[in-house]
Order: C-alpha cells, then structure tokens, then sequence
C-alpha cells in the first residue's frame, strides 16, 4: 500500500554561471533531499540556465535541447539510485525553431513518465517569454508515480484557473509549480493565487521560485517556495526570501479525502454551465 505520508523536496537556488555547474548543484540537492527521506523532488523553473528572458537573444536557444535527452538522461540514472521521483524543468527543442519550457518527470526507478510543456507564455517587460519559446501542446497529462498522481504547472500557468482545474480532473495529488518571478512583478500574488488554487482544487501544491539577481538584468528573484495543503495551509514555513535552500516537508494525503468529504467541490461543479469560458 502507498504511504498516506509523503516526504517532498523543493529547491531554490541561485544561478552559478555555466550549466553543468548548475547541474551538478541540482544533483548534490537532490542526494540531500534523498539523506533526508524525500521520495520525490521537483527543481525550479528552467532549472540549468539563468532566467535568460529577461532579454531578447538568440544565442540563449542553446540551452535548449531534446526531452528526454542527455540531461533527462543523467537525472533518470540518479532517480534510480536514489529511489526518488523527479520533476525536471527544462528548455527543450523539439526540433531545430521549435522550442517549449518544459518540464520532465522521472519515476523513482529511472524510468522516463512524459512531460508536461508550459501553456500559457507571457510577454511582458523582464518575461519575454514568446521569443523563446512555443506555447504548449500536450494539454495537463498527470503522472502516476511511486508517490502517486503528480501533476506540473509552470510559473505564468498559475494565473489560469482552468489548467489547476484540469490536473485536479485528471487525477492529481500532488500538483508542481516551478517558476521564475521576481519581485517587483509578482510578490503579492506569490502566497495568495497558489494556496486558493490548493483550496479550490483539493490538493497539494509545491511552489517554488529561484533566488537571487542575475547579471542579464535587475529582476530580483525572491524565493519563497513553499508547500501548501489543501485547506490553503502552508506546511511547515515558507523559504527564504534571499538565500538558496532546500524545502522538505511531509505531505499527509490522507486529508485529501477529508477536503472532498467536506466541500464535494468536483460533485457540484457544473461543466455544462462552463460553455462561454472556452468560446473565443
């Protein structure tokens, strides 16, 4: 039987300056993470790069590369010996010009799930997302894991109510938000939008958001990753505002049921009702 506890990391971290730097600081956390019990871990977003679309540049399209591929690879060697599920935020290149953020996820025995593209991309001043990459075409697919039914949202997709609402169709437990937001933009939102999206979709959310400010411009990352239950509740205290960390938390999913007991939100949702929101 599955464990109605479940040990889950976060990571936070700061840019290191090369990739393969940045790589290995995500393979030593993820050893931390395993030390400490976690099952399952999710990195941040674009997590082997700097936030590049803070600028408009072509020369940042070479970080993108195939998922799976190398990196997916080298992850899924260590997700098998450390028996942990992993969720891999990355820029892929489907083939040459086109592009998605994506993030891939790994079972706790290597083996590669599938991988979830970012819907929603802004183009905003400091987020010129659209340069670098396409919208995503593989709809809310939900992952079952050694750790259950995980789902991924990323960092912009959390503004959009109906994605949350399509993992929480789709069978999610657990639903990741990996992301990049600084802030100026976005930091009185940071600990509203996700825990309401917990409540109103009855499951648990990992947010997490880099750290630091990076020299392609003046966006101040500012952490705060966080788990949060679905009564809104954070669990345990939210990270950092400025420094690297690693969040570990155990998740108790027995009060799933007890939320959908309670509110019966899925029972009492009317689809047939919804026909405007999705006319153009």
């Amino acid at each position: 039987m599955m464990s109605e506890v479940i040990r889950a990391a976060l990571v936070q971290t700061t840019w290191t300056g090369d990739k393969e730097s940045m790589i290995k600081a995500h393979e030593d956390y993820a050893r931390q993470a395993a030390a400490q019990g976690a099952k399952v871990i999710c990195f941040q977003e674009l997590f082997y790069g700097p936030y590049f679309c803070q600028v408009q540049d072509p020369e940042y399209y070479e970080y993108a590369e195939s998922v799976p591929g190398p990196t997916t690879e080298r992850f899924q060697a260590l997700a098998a010996e450390l028996g942990m599920v992993m969720v891999l935020p990355m820029y892929e290149q489907e083939q040459p010009g086109v592009l998605y953020n994506t993030a891939a996820v790994v079972d706790a025995d290597g083996s590669y799930l599938g991988k979830y593209r970012k819907n929603h991309i802004p183009q905003v001043k400091g987020f010129w997302e659209k340069f670098y990459f396409r919208p995503g075409n593989l709809g809310y697919p939900v992952f079952d894991t050694a750790v259950g039914k995980i789902g991924v949202y990323i960092c912009y997709d959390r503004h959009f109510p109906e994605g949350w609402r399509a993992l929480g169709l789709n069978g999610a437990r657990i639903v990741f938000n990996p992301s990049a937001t600084s802030r100026g933009l976005s930091s009185y939102l940071w600990q509203l939008e996700q825990p309401a999206s917990a409540v109103a979709n009855e499951y648990f959310i990992g947010a997490i958001n880099r750290v630091g400010i990076e020299d392609l411009g003046d966006n101040d990352f500012y952490g705060q990753t966080y788990f949060v239950d679905p009564e809104g509740k954070f669990v345990g205290d939210v990270a950092d505002t400025h420094d690297p960390e690693l969040v570990i938390r155990d998740l108790d999913m027995s009060l799933l049921e007890t939320v959908r007991d309670r509110w019966q939100f899925y029972r009492d949702r009317r689809p047939d009702a919804y026909g405007d929101l999705t006319a153009p």
